[in-house]
């Protein structure tokens, strides 16, 4: 018969030295919420069959429980991990990686007061919107530009400024859904402005454009597929060609690129300069893609269409933040000067060779053979991720690891219990690690974690 005479009573627990530091860590309240739902918990074990052999056991393990409980409720739900995965631009671990000056900037940034809006040189009140302005100038060859909290939100932006009521024209060959259900024609709704489709799925030429244009006509939009491609029996106008017609036309022409390359060296993706250059006269991308920073949507391009999006009501609702705009600009100005391929993380992997994995990899699988594991290198991919490059393999060294007669399955689970989280992938039923997303620094975590077994 099941004796549940042998848990304490909360207010005895309260007396033990541990429960007491629970107190002055956490507050009395969570703490005891927390004893009552370990002493259920070893209630239903106890009627199970399962419970201690006395109460001090049984206190023991209730302190236990709360202890846990409490560390996991204080610590939140977001946790950092380390990503190997292979996967640059993750979108389910967060995107991009922060680089080091713009963690300090954030800092610094963070910890006081600013002049978000506020000017310095007048001593009167600014604008939020044009910081980053300067650098996002310099760098695309734009006039103007703004920022807001993601590339979803630069062409609601847009569309609602610019084409409320009105028709935009777009390929029937961009009608895109991306990740977590996101639709351009959705957005387009959102907007008020009108959809009007051209062209077929892989073939749509400029004459497609103009014949539609009316007094209706707001704008030409192209959209960059992201993470899929058409190819074989295709047909797309040149940018060029597109910014000729809609010129020839009196129609603006907006391009949403998507993942905002800043250097024009990744296969298949368009740069911001290139766009810029081209003669749209706005291009909309996303700042934690392959610019590497925070999350954000950035506008530039012709002046005379950036600000009617900077005095529009529906910017306060989409503006961004001190934080933002601090980790952007010092992420920009890495790029202005020249060093974001080293010091920025995203440029940073994707310009990683597969000799530097290699040797990485080495040193660690050293470390965990003589750790018990067994370890094999292979050859590999990475991918860009994030919608970006996709069929673009780059070519990696992966770190098969196993452990005894434990499955793949077992193992990647385990990772992922590991504090901080280990995220792998499986490939031909071997846990493989790809140090290309794992950041350098990060080597010893990495083996440290892996050592304890």
């Amino acid at each position: 018969m099941a004796d549940f005479r042998i848990i304490p009573a909360i207010e005895a627990l309260r007396q033990r030295d541990g429960v007491r530091t629970l107190d002055t860590l956490f507050g009395a309240e969570a703490t005891v919420n927390a004893l009552r739902t370990a002493a259920d918990r070893l209630r239903a074990a106890i009627a199970n069959g399962q419970g201690p052999a006395d109460s001090d056991a049984a206190a023991t393990i209730i302190e236990s429980g709360a202890q846990a409980a409490l560390a996991a409720g204080a610590r939140g739900s977001l946790r950092p991990v380390l990503n190997a995965t292979g996967v640059v631009i993750h979108t389910n671990l967060g995107r991009a990686p922060i680089a080091p000056v713009a963690l300090e900037r954030l800092a610094a940034i963070a910890a006081g007061y600013s002049n978000l809006e506020y000017d310095l040189a007048e001593g009167t009140r600014g604008s939020r919107t044009v910081h980053a302005e300067s650098l996002l100038t310099t760098l695309t060859g734009a006039e103007a530009a703004v920022v807001v909290n993601n590339n979803a939100a630069a062409l609601l932006l847009i569309l609602t400024a610019l084409a409320n009521g009105r028709e935009v024209v777009i390929s029937r060959g961009e009608l895109v859904e991306i990740g977590g259900g996101f639709r351009v024609p959705d957005v387009m709704r959102q907007s008020g402005a009108t959809l009007r489709e051209v062209g077929t799925t892989n073939r749509t030429r400029t004459n497609d454009y103009t014949a539609t244009v009316s007094k209706a006509t707001a704008l030409f939009l192209r959209v960059h597929p992201s993470n899929f491609r058409i190819e074989g029996f295709t047909e797309r106008p040149s940018l060029a060609e597109l910014v000729t017609a809609g010129r020839a036309m009196g129609v603006p022409v907006v391009d949403n690129i998507g993942s905002g390359c800043l250097l024009d060296e990744l296969a298949g993706e368009p740069s911001v300069h290139a766009s810029i250059a081209a003669g749209v006269d706005l291009v909309c991308f996303s700042g934690d893609k392959l610019l590497g920073g925070p999350q954000c949507g950035i506008i530039a391009g012709r002046k005379a269409l950036v600000e009617p999006l900077r005095a529009h009501p529906l910017m306060r609702a989409v503006r961004v933040d001190k934080l933002t705009f601090a980790i952007l600009e010092a992420t920009l100005a890495e790029y202005v000067a020249g060093r974001a391929s080293s010091t920025v993380p995203v440029q940073r992997m994707l310009h990683a060779t597969a000799a530097e994995i290699e040797t990485r990899a080495m040193a660690l699988g050293g470390q965990l053979a003589a750790r018990g594991w067994q370890i094999a290198l292979m050859s590999g991919s990475s991918a860009v991720g994030g919608g970006s490059a996709p069929g673009l393999g780059l070519p990696t060294v992966l770190l098969s690891i196993s452990r005894g007669a434990e499955s793949a399955a077992a193992t990647e689970a385990w990772l992922r219990t590991l504090d901080p989280p280990i995220v792998a992938r499986i490939e031909d039923d071997r846990v493989v690690l790809d140090l290309r997303t794992v950041l350098p620094e990060q080597d010893k975590t990495l083996a440290d974690l892996l050592s304890r077994t």
